[in-house]
């Protein structure tokens, strides 16, 4: 049929994922650096999600597409809600054992214990591909999702982010953000966090792991503000909230 549908300018799109959770029918997700349309039938072509690309880079054009389809919908968000876990088989491997990491001194973490002595990692693994949803040490915690290129640029990034938190670390350009969106929405009902924090690089391939987290937040629990730090290659810090 000929219908008004979304069209994503690549050229313009730098991935900074914004325009994902702006989208009720979850037709958008970043692929590759990129926003995508996911499937046509998810689209309804009212284009909610214009208003929050930054780069202009959305457009409602009328060209033949499948049909609008609200029961595909439907079954996408429903199978959105369920719980996935990693297909990595238990105990094939003695380092990803769950581990919860105590402290040898007990004295404050001040910024030279930080620099020179002790690590302020609190638990093991940190990969969001190898914890599980219900892992204890993210019970009630303030729960910090990092890009994994941000400990290498952010200045004092044991002192300022794994200081009594837990870490789910990724790589929204190379991994699966489709995993990612669902995974941290199991984490979220799971955990029910304290606090929700988001570190990205200042690259625009980096905003992915920010549009998934949104996006289980919005399944899960909405009302929480989620506090995203974006790290520059220099270390400089931006932050701002969603």
């Amino acid at each position: 049929m000929i219908r008004n549908i979304i069209k994503i300018d690549e050229e313009k799109c730098t991935g900074c994922g914004l325009c994902v959770p702006s989208c009720a029918e979850g037709a958008l997700q970043i692929v590759n650096g990129k926003a995508k349309l996911v499937a046509e039938v998810y689209c309804d072509g009212l284009g909610a999600c214009l208003g929050e690309c930054p780069e202009g880079a959305l457009t409602i054009e009328q060209r033949e597409a499948d049909a609008f389809d609200e029961e595909a919908v439907k079954e996408m968000m429903e199978a959105d809600k369920q719980p996935e876990t990693p297909q990595i088989q238990s105990g094939c491997c003695p380092g990803t054992a769950l581990r919860n990491l105590v402290r040898e001194s007990d004295a404050p973490a001040t910024e030279a214990v930080v620099r020179d002595t002790e690590s302020l990692l609190g638990h093991w693994p940190v990969q969001l591909m190898l914890i599980p949803p219900a892992a204890t040490f993210l019970k009630g915690a303030d729960i910090v999702i990092c890009a994994d290129c941000v400990p290498f640029a952010a200045p004092d990034f044991h002192r300022r982010y794994l200081n009594d938190k837990a870490v789910l670390l990724g790589c929204p350009k190379l991994d699966d953000l489709a995993f990612y969106r669902k995974k941290l929405a199991a984490v979220f009902r799971e955990a029910s966090p304290k606090s929700i924090t988001v570190l990205r690089m200042e690259v625009p391939c980096c905003g992915g792991i920010v549009g998934a987290a949104i996006e289980a937040r919005d399944l899960v629990c909405p009302d929480m503000l989620i506090n995203v730090d974006i790290i520059g290659i220099r270390g400089e810090i931006n932050s701002t909230q969603y």
